[in-house]
Parts: structure tokens; sequence; C-alpha cells
């Protein structure tokens, strides 16, 4: 079984490597001119027309076609796309589908190794865990992209409204954005000016970046536009005051960040003591901790163990997160 998997594995990152150096090295070569040039002919090669290039870039379908397939049966394909999007990372779907499960595979034939025989038949257990590493890296910079998001946010409000006062449009305010601030926001606001300014009605654009960005301050930014261009009014009031209020948000989240700092230390605390001791008592007295393994009320004390304490650390952590 060992052999197999190593061999599984084997020939994956192969294929995968194999793969990879095609597409970065040798997709743009033209064979017919190589050919000729291996032959020693003199004929001259008759150069094939440019092949007609799509306006808004589409992705690779014959890339993980059988992973796509299922992912849109799960209507789980728009998900991680959106995802992908939020997070600013120039990845496809296929490629996410991909490193989880070069990551199952690779811990699974880690924990076969290393594991004792014993153990040998969980050891799908951290390759499951493993599994979801790409995702929670993609999830980590979706949550940091959009927190910086967050934090340019009230000057670039406040930007728009000196631009307007000064005698600009709104959508040559738009477009001033990505010259004044740095990327997360200068790269949405573009994107909103290139969609308007390519004929999309600018509700739409606005619409699209409160989707691509998911924070309430962003569609109060929209709401607000929006309802401006239906009744009129002075936007650039309006855009200051929500300025201030995104603002004295930050300072009261802020405090109540400070408050609870106590409630989520113990939670870690608490969290942490109990897998500490298992790995000590593990590497000092195994003899003792097999019972836990080799004994079936022993595997049932240790599922109830685990589960009340992911329950706790739940409970925990949503009595001291507050949301503003």
């Amino acid at each position: 079984m060992f052999t197999f998997i190593s061999i599984l594995v084997l020939v994956w990152s192969l294929a995968m490597g194999a793969w990879w150096l095609v597409n970065r090295y040798f997709r743009n070569i033209d064979l017919g001119k190589v050919r000729t040039r291996l032959q020693g002919s003199t004929v001259k090669v008759v150069k094939t027309p440019a092949k007609k290039l799509d306006l808004i870039a589409k992705e690779d379908v014959k890339t993980g076609k059988v992973a796509l397939q299922l992912l849109q049966k799960l209507e789980m394909q728009d998900r991680l796309q959106t995802m992908l999007e939020q997070a600013g990372l120039k990845w496809s779907v296929a490629r996410l589908v991909h490193a989880c499960l070069g990551c199952f595979l690779i811990a699974f034939g880690v924990a076969w190794v290393f594991l004792p025989p014993q153990l040998s038949h969980v050891a799908f257990l951290p390759a499951l865990c493993f599994m979801f590493l790409p995702i929670f890296h993609v999830s980590r910079k979706r949550t940091s992209r959009i927190a910086k998001f967050e934090e340019q946010f009230p000057e670039s409000l406040e930007f728009v409204a000196r631009s307007m006062r000064a005698g600009h449009g709104f959508s040559v305010s738009i477009e001033m954005i990505h010259r004044e601030f740095q990327e997360p926001l200068a790269g949405e606001f573009r994107r909103t000016f290139e969609e308007h300014n390519l004929g999309m009605p600018l509700e739409l654009a606005l619409e699209k970046l409160g989707h691509r960005v998911p924070l309430l301050d962003v569609q109060f930014f929209v709401s607000a536009v929006m309802l401006q261009k239906r009744t009129g009014g002075n936007l650039a009031e309006i855009l200051d005051k929500l300025a201030y209020i995104i603002r004295e948000r930050f300072k009261l989240r802020g405090r109540i960040k400070a408050i609870s700092a106590h409630g989520r230390m113990t939670g870690m605390a608490l969290s942490s003591i109990p897998i500490g001791v298992a790995v000590l008592t593990f590497w000092t007295n195994p003899d003792y901790v097999r019972f836990f393994v080799n004994d079936e009320m022993g595997n049932i004390m240790m599922v109830a163990a685990v589960a009340l304490q992911m329950l706790g650390y739940f409970f925990i952590q949503k009595i001291v997160d507050i949301e503003v």
C-alpha cells in the first residue's frame, strides 16, 4: 500500500512538473520553424494567422476540466473564483484545486511513513487538514487585502469630495484615485473607472465594486452615489460625512479590541494547554497515551475531548467577537 501511494505521489509530481515546464517555456514556440531548421530545408514557412484574442480574458477550461465540472455540480466554482478575485491572486480555480490535491497526497505520504504502524489507518486525517492549506492561504490574503482597503477607504472618500469641490466630475475623481493611492484601493477603483469608461453604466460598475469588496462601508458609498444620481444633492458633503463615520467606527473598534484582549488571550491559553499536555505526555510516557489509540473506550474519549475543546473555543470566540 505504501509503495502504491509513493508511486502515485511521484507520478503526480512529475506530471505537474512537466505540465508547468511545457506551459512555461514551450507554449509560444513555432513548431513549424523548428522542424524546418532541424531538417535543413530552405522552404519558407508560411505563418499561420494570429489567434483572435478576446477582449476579456477567459479561464482555460482545458486545464483541470474534471475538477471544474465537479465544482460546477457542487456549485462551488463561482464562490472560489470570487474568493480568488477578492484576494487579488491571479490564480485559476483549477490551480487552487490542484494545489489542494497536491497537499493532500504529500501529507498522506508523509503521515504514512512517519506514523506508527497501528496509526497508519488514520493517515488520511492529517492529510485532510493539510489539504485546506491553499484555501487557508487564499482566505488570509483575502482578509488582509480587504482590511488594507478598509483602512485606505475613508481617505479616498475625502479625496473624491475635494476633487468634486475643485470642479472635477465624479468619474474623473475616481480615475485620479489610482494615481494617488496604493493597492488594493487603487486597483479596484481603476477597474471601476475602466469598466465605466468602456461603456458600462456607472451604477452597474459601482455594484460590481461592492461585490468585489464585501464591506458595509463600500455598500454605503455605492448607495449614496446611486441615490444622489436619482434625487440630486451635495455628494461631496455626503462623502465627507461618510468618511467621518467610518473613522469613528475605527476608533470604537479599537477600543473594543483592547477591552476584549483579555478574553481572546484566555481563549488561546485554554485551547493551547490541552494540546501541549498531550504532546508532552506522548513524548515522555507513550505507553500511557496508547490507551486513547488502542482501546475503543479511549477512542471515544479522545473524540469527545477534541469535540468539546473545539466547541469551547468556538463559544469563547463568539463571546469576545463584537461586531461594530
